[in-house]
């Protein structure tokens, strides 16, 4: 495969940035073919031509489904609004394309294991954007985990927290309806959970509390409309290596931006990172002398997975655009079967959901819940 062409479906904060991860992916690393940006859709032909225009796609469209058929296309990249993630996700399923879709994959565990079954038998690789986990720093966690540097892992706390909707009077939209899953729990705290898979293992068991702070929210029709979602989210949790741990998750956290934050406590040592400072990581160790005793931080450098690509100086930072360039280049790897670090595929993003799922379930009856009888329910 001399190129790879790719075909994005939607324009907006997500298409933006998995636009500007196609075309500097190349750039970056060295891959085994280049992504080509083909063809872009939206919701109708003035914003798919400004958008293709602005992003560099060849051409522009407003039928996403023309899309899908079109033969120069060939991996699909969805970056719509959930609700709209299981048709479009089936009809590329269908076509039997490479399909690339973000967060959170599905409204329910039950579509999201079907959308994966559906996709194994038809032999479709898929990849599902949690870009956190290819945070270099993240991947030093995991490794520090793995190696034993910080003993038994004990607890796990989580959090993403931000405040895109703390004010009251910002307007009722997509994110808001019910029809598309759940609310701050499947946008933000779905992060969390992928880190916590990622950093300890599956979670067995939680118990969850969800409540709607704001009630109803102006309705861009006139009006106001209530809101049937959660704008925050926080869990008990025990994995099934034996840790325990905490998940959060809030949209209305007042003055809060990115705070995507996980702390590990182990036997031997802890650790936490920050997504609010994304290139570091701070370790703690037991075992030194009191006047050595406390907190080492530790920079982001060439010495870290992929980071080199970037910058060939220690300590000139990442941003949110390069760890989604280094999840695009590992898909790309992936695809020519040069894949060293699976990105998260639809199997993976079904399993996160069913923790999502069990927290809903949760706050609705007040006791704890197992995700894996979740998960058989909703037909893993």
């Amino acid at each position: 495969m001399k190129r790879l062409n790719v075909g994005l479906i939607g324009s907006g904060f997500m298409g933006r940035s998995h636009a500007l991860a196609w075309r500097a992916a190349a750039a970056t690393f060295p891959l085994p073919t280049t992504p080509h940006l083909a063809l872009l859709a939206d919701v109708d032909e003035a914003t798919a031509n400004r958008a293709a225009q602005g992003f560099g796609f060849a051409r522009a469209t407003a039928d996403w489904q023309a899309l899908v058929d079109d033969p120069e296309v060939d991996l699909v990249d969805v970056t719509t609004p959930n609700i709209l993630h299981a048709p479009m996700c089936r009809a590329v399923i269908q076509a039997k394309k490479p399909l690339y879709c973000e967060k959170p994959l599905a409204p329910d565990a039950a579509t999201a294991f079907a959308l994966a079954r559906e996709a194994e038998t038809a032999g479709v690789p898929t990849f599902v954007g949690f870009n956190y986990l290819r945070n270099p720093m993240t991947e030093l966690a995991r490794d520090i985990v793995r190696s034993g540097e910080i003993g038994e892992v004990w607890n796990f706390r989580g959090i993403h927290a931000e405040d895109y909707m703390t004010d009251p009077d910002s307007p009722w939209t997509w994110r808001l309806d019910p029809k598309g899953g759940a609310g701050a729990v499947a946008d933000l705290g779905s992060h969390i959970v992928s880190l916590a898979r990622y950093l300890v293992g599956p979670i067995e068991t939680l118990s969850a509390d969800l409540d709607t702070v704001i009630a109803e929210r102006p309705a861009r029709e006139g009006g106001r409309r209530a809101v049937e979602v959660d704008d925050q989210a926080r869990a008990l949790v025990r994995f099934a290596n034996g840790a325990k741990g905490t998940l959060e998750a809030s949209w209305i956290a007042t003055g809060r931006k990115m705070y995507q934050a996980v702390e590990l406590t182990g036997s031997k040592g802890a650790l936490v990172l920050n997504m609010e400072r994304m290139n570091e990581l701070k370790l703690y160790v037991t075992g030194r002398t009191p006047a050595l005793d406390g907190w080492v931080e530790i920079p982001a450098t060439p010495a870290h997975k992929d980071y080199a690509g970037f910058i060939p100086a220690p300590g000139h930072q990442l941003g949110f655009n390069d760890i989604k360039t280094i999840e695009v280049a590992e898909i790309v790897r992936s695809l020519c079967g040069q894949g060293q670090r699976p990105v998260p595929d639809f199997r993976e993003a079904a399993e996160i959901q069913a923790v999502i799922d069990a927290m809903l379930m949760s706050a609705r009856t007040g006791t704890w819940v197992s995700v894996d009888e979740v998960a058989r329910a909703a037909g893993r």
